[in-house]
């Protein structure tokens, strides 16, 4: 049998609200395929599921909150047998209570639709529109019939419960509780950041590093491929810079990993985050997979997509949970420098500021160039100064090569 959990989804995240369930028991999983929808802080994430088998039990229902680490769902594996689910005790309850102790009679009144009995073992399916609906309208979502899809309560259902109310009879209800607001979104993620990375500060031992990197070179190229093509279909220049850092880190594994119980964790593979700063304030740091093996303008499609989706609050759960080095990119907001604090359980962040013309002394001369401030914030526990120097120096060297970033 195979425990399919909550998944960490950032260093920021303790607890996760199920949202949505997008399986069903009997139903066959491949690996990657989403199954589920997770509310944090920060995001509504659809999780995967990195397992191949078929669903035997959801365990957590929709609209628990839960830890990270609790199991949301059993699966079987390919060729294993299931597990038969026993009957529901509620159920069992049921059925032998009137041949114990006949309920007396009472007396006839007006009520609610009821719902019809479920099968044995199978959960009652209840969207969470329509779930949000009944709680607004004061409407019992177990007594509502559902005319969805295998019994499923639908808003229609809802509406037609809260309609068929007898107004006579009807009781006062609780006010359910306030759907959580920006602002109330946004003072969580501040608290939710603000733990991550006091513990990051507080447990591991940073140290920093700069380096003036110059991209005349970088841009020149740039400008010249992108002249060639439609506007569309341009990349921008952050691009470059991810590139240069994802092939960097493969070339420098210590930097590129994680810290876990008193020893460092080699990534196999590249797997970028990237800074993104969110409408509503805050921020997230999801990955780009593979970023050595992807060609510029695929780079360019992921970014593209993963901002818009980020400030769409819709990420997924592999973007959230494994990243393995992080690039923070505050240049547009015209700072020199940025230096970052790490994600752990991660070893790294590269900061770029904004690219800027400056005065150089190249060759003996004085000229003026465009460069950008790259920064390095890394574990000192996992690598050195000295070999932070040489991974900077080689972002450099790739900047200074641009085709070779092509490739």
């Amino acid at each position: 049998m195979i425990e399919f959990k909550m998944p960490s989804l950032g260093s920021d995240m303790d607890e996760g609200t199920l949202n949505e369930w997008l399986v069903k028991p009997g139903d066959t999983v491949t690996r990657g395929q989403v199954v589920a929808i997770v509310e944090t802080t920060k995001a509504a994430v659809e999780v995967e599921c990195w397992q191949e088998g078929t669903v035997n039990e959801l365990v957590v229902p929709v609209g628990e909150t839960v830890q990270v680490g609790t199991t949301l769902a059993t699966l079987t594996a390919p060729g294993e047998q299931a597990e038969k689910r026993p009957t529901p005790r509620p159920s069992t309850k049921a059925a032998t209570k009137p041949a114990t102790a006949p309920p007396p009679p009472t007396p006839t009144a007006p009520s609610a639709p009821t719902a019809p009995p479920t099968a044995p073992g199978r959960r009652r399916w209840v969207s969470p529109a329509a779930r949000r609906l009944a709680q607004s309208l004061g409407v019992d979502i177990e007594s509502v019939s559902g005319t969805g899809p295998q019994g499923a309560v639908t808003i229609n259902d809802v509406e037609h419960a809260a309609a068929a109310k007898p107004v006579a009879v009807a009781q006062p209800v609780a006010q359910p509780a306030a759907k959580p607001t920006a602002a109330d979104r946004a003072t969580q993620m501040r608290k939710s950041i603000a733990a991550a990375m006091s513990r990051s500060k507080r447990e591991i031992p940073h140290y920093y590093l700069a380096e003036e990197i110059m991209l005349e070179k970088s841009l020149s190229w740039l400008t010249t491929r992108n002249a060639q093509r439609s506007i569309d279909e341009r990349v921008l220049p952050a691009v470059l810079l991810l590139k240069a850092v994802g092939v960097a880190a493969q070339r420098f594994g210590e930097f590129n990993g994680f810290w876990r119980e008193d020893g460092f964790e080699p990534a196999a593979g590249v797997h970028v985050g990237v800074g993104i700063s969110l409408r509503g304030g805050g921020l997230v740091a999801p990955a780009i997979h593979d970023v050595p093996e992807k060609k510029l303008d695929e780079l360019m499609d992921d970014l593209t997509d993963l901002v818009g989706r980020a400030r769409t609050f819709s990420m997924r759960s592999s973007e959230m949970s494994d990243p393995t080095i992080t690039v923070t990119n505050l240049g547009d907001q015209g700072v020199d420098a940025v230096f970052g604090v790490i994600y752990p359980p991660q070893v790294a962040i590269v900061g770029f500021g904004q690219p800027a013309e400056r005065v150089c002394v190249i060759d003996g001369g004085i000229r003026v160039v465009t460069t950008v401030q790259a920064t390095l914030a890394a574990d000192h526990r996992a690598s050195d100064g000295h070999r932070g120097a040489l991974f900077l120096a080689a972002i450099n060297e790739l900047l200074q090569q641009p085709d070779l970033l092509e490739k």
